[in-house]
């Protein structure tokens, strides 16, 4: 399983945390949730998927696509926003085609939202933080509850 470093945005220690951790990542040193941002391949996303209690956000994106390259600072600042409340996972579709394939996709970026291991929610193309942000908290919102 990859494991990806995952430093704490309050006391800047780095963190150890596997890809398909149940839960919450949370500091070693002082205990606050982590921002979760991890790159997982194709044999692991849908264990990643899976096992995951919080909604995930999967970023399908290659390394040659310029849109893609755009989004990535702002999924970096998401996920220390969202620390502790959403997993974002960036599956790179050039090493993992099959998911790709899976998931239907024929665009990219492709942002797809997960709760309790169902799509819930799915946008095509590169986006600034804040309709992002805004996107997401309304697919989040359409699943509390459910």
């Amino acid at each position: 399983m990859t494991k990806s470093e995952a430093r704490c945005h309050l006391c800047g220690a780095r963190n150890r945390v596997a890809a398909d951790t149940r839960g919450k990542p949370r500091c070693a040193k002082c205990h606050a949730d982590l921002p979760w941002l991890a790159d997982v391949d194709g044999s692991e996303f849908a264990r990643v998927i899976a096992n995951s209690s919080l909604p995930v956000l999967v970023d399908l994106w290659a390394p040659w696509c310029g849109p893609c390259r755009a989004v990535a600072p702002a999924l970096v600042e998401l996920s220390e926003e969202l620390a502790g409340t959403v997993r974002i996972v960036k599956v790179n579709v050039d090493q993992a085609p099959a998911v790709q394939a899976s998931l239907g996709v024929q665009g990219i970026p492709t942002m797809v939202v997960y709760a309790d291991g169902v799509e819930v929610g799915r946008q095509v193309g590169a986006m600034p933080k804040h309709a992002i942000r805004a996107w997401l908290d309304k697919v989040l919102a359409s699943t509390a509850g459910h």
